[in-house]
């Protein structure tokens, strides 16, 4: 039965989903607050579920071998070393909608806040004065609202905002014009939505690419008398800029809702006149805070019990749906990798990845991750995965995928070859109607090979003698053959043999086989059939 902690606060119908799954679940909230005690009992679990309290660090992660999976309930990881994660092959995962359309209302909330100076009103309404001529506001309707980021919750606030009868520009690089027409806005790049918008609302994450983003130089492009909301992130916009030109008047307000620096106890953006702050509010609502808790323990119980993997961060993401039916060809791919892994002795330059036919069409980023896995085990028997691919990319080796049509006999199969700097080594493989996987291609040489645990490959000369010699030094020192399958490219030329036997072979049978003198080469085999 998996082991779950949930050290942060979650709802008790999120916890209960955790028990009614099967899942041994500890449900206490003050671990996230206590490093030490964390430090401690990590170890025992398969999960964490936690909030923004509980800090995952890569000391955190040294303390938990068995830890499979981290669930964030809610959008924001910064609390989660997840370059460390990876290395160790865990899974982070976070709950990016359900909390959207909480903050996107925030957003719009602050907007309608800022243009209308309802805080500074309020408060001095609250003092006994009354001072209706000094809170001159402006409408929403008609105005220009530029949104930077039109992913799911710029989405849905482009939504909002056109139902406010505002026009709407939005500069994100990813937007296709088919989707904005869909959204009903104007694609724009970023100096032209500086330029014409009346306000501007931040929907991006926080990264090197998007730190920032509002910076001074872009604030002195923006058209003046704008008003700025920024719900996403901090560091997003250069606070001590923004805070000079609000005091210049060439920005006429701004919503803040997140800091570079929080809790934020201090920022140039206090104390200013219609500047509007809330203390990281964007999800906090009920609905909001129900629904991230809930979707993070359905997420964690389903990759904990069936393999399927939902707004994983550093592993591509595979559906309930997707992991039964990919199971057979994620074992194929992972044995794939495996072979060429063990077959290669010296640095890998490169890993080419071919899906053919009906294999074309499914979570490809899935299988490759298994490839990978397979190719490195050889070398580092802990990595799977999640950490693969991670280990890969800081050794240098460059992943290839090509995806085609069907081509030959078979409905689907996957090649992999890899490349080094002196050869080039391929095999290919697909799944049988009865959903086993076999080998099907070595060395562009025809075969059908069952997959078991231990195997033996050897090449050769296409010569007599090669079944005689491997049958009996095998049953000369007891090792019996569960399957043996020869392949040749054409008579007299190179020829290959796979063994599935029973048990490891010693090394000394590898050793009476070399001296007969018939084999180029000869290599044990291991894969993982279970």
């Amino acid at each position: 039965m998996p082991k779950v902690l949930v050290s942060d606060k979650l709802s008790e119908t999120a916890v209960q989903i955790f028990r009614d799954r099967g899942i041994d679940v500890t449900f206490d909230p003050s671990i996230g607050k206590d490093k030490d005690r964390l430090l401690e009992v990590i170890g025992d679990y398969d999960g964490l579920a936690i909030r923004s309290a509980t800090k995952v660090s890569e000391k955190v992660l040294e303390h938990a071998p068995n830890l499979k999976v981290i669930g964030r309930a809610g959008i924001g990881v910064d609390n989660v070393d997840i370059p460390a994660a990876s290395r160790r092959g865990v899974i982070v995962m976070n709950t990016p909608f359900g909390n959207s359309i909480t903050t996107a209302e925030h957003a719009i909330a602050m907007m309608m806040a800022v243009a209308r100076q309802i805080p500074e009103a309020s408060t001095s309404t609250h003092a006994g004065k009354w001072e209706k001529s000094r809170f001159m506001g402006v409408e929403l309707t008609a105005k220009t609202l530029g949104v930077i980021g039109a992913g799911n919750i710029g989405a849905i606030v482009i939504d909002r905002a056109l139902g406010l009868k505002m026009k709407v520009v939005a500069y994100d690089p990813f937007l296709s014009e088919e989707r904005a027409t869909k959204l009903g806005v104007e694609k724009v790049d970023l100096n032209e939505l500086l330029a014409r918008s009346d306000f501007i609302t931040l929907h991006v994450p926080l990264t090197d690419k998007t730190r920032n983003i509002l910076s001074a130089e872009a604030i002195a492009r923006m058209k003046p008398g704008v008003r700025i909301v920024n719900c996403a992130r901090g560091g997003l916009v250069d606070e001590a800029a923004l805070a000079e030109a609000l005091k210049s008047g060439h920005v006429a307000g701004a919503a803040f809702d997140v800091f570079a620096v929080e809790p934020a106890t201090d920022s140039p953006l206090f104390n200013l006149p219609n500047v509007v702050v809330t203390p990281h509010l964007g999800a906090s609502t009920c609905e909001a805070q129900e629904n991230v808790a809930l979707q993070v323990a359905e997420q964690m119980s389903d990759y904990l019990l069936t393999g399927a993997v939902t707004n994983a961060l550093n592993m591509p993401s595979v559906t309930a749906e997707e992991a039964k039916v990919m199971g057979p060809w994620v074992k194929l791919a992972g044995h794939l990798g495996a072979f060429i892994g063990q077959m290669t002795d010296e640095p890998i330059n490169a890993v080419n990845i071919l899906y053919n036919g009906a294999v074309a069409a499914m979570n490809t980023a899935a299988l490759n991750a298994s490839v990978i896995a397979g190719v490195m085990k050889a070398t580092n028997p802990d990595v799977n995965m999640v950490s693969a691919p991670v280990i890969a990319k800081e050794r240098g080796i460059d992943i290839s995928t090509t995806t085609q049509g069907k081509t030959g006999v078979f409905d689907a199969y996957i090649k992999v070859t890899v490349v080094t700097a002196e050869r080039e080594r391929s095999i290919a493989g697909t799944v049988f109607s009865d959903g086993k996987p076999r080998f099907i291609q070595i060395k562009g040489i025809t075969i059908d090979a069952e997959i078991g645990e231990h195997m033996l490959y050897t090449t050769n000369e296409d010569v007599p003698g090669i079944i005689g010699a491997l049958g009996n030094t095998m049953g000369q020192n007891g090792v019996n053959i569960a399957n043996f399958t020869l392949g040749r490219s054409t008579r007299g030329k190179d020829a290959i043999a796979l063994l599935y036997v029973d048990d490891p072979i010693p090394q000394a049978v590898i050793d009476q086989l070399d001296k007969t003198g018939l084999f180029q080469s000869i290599r044990p085999l291991r894969f993982e059939v279970a």
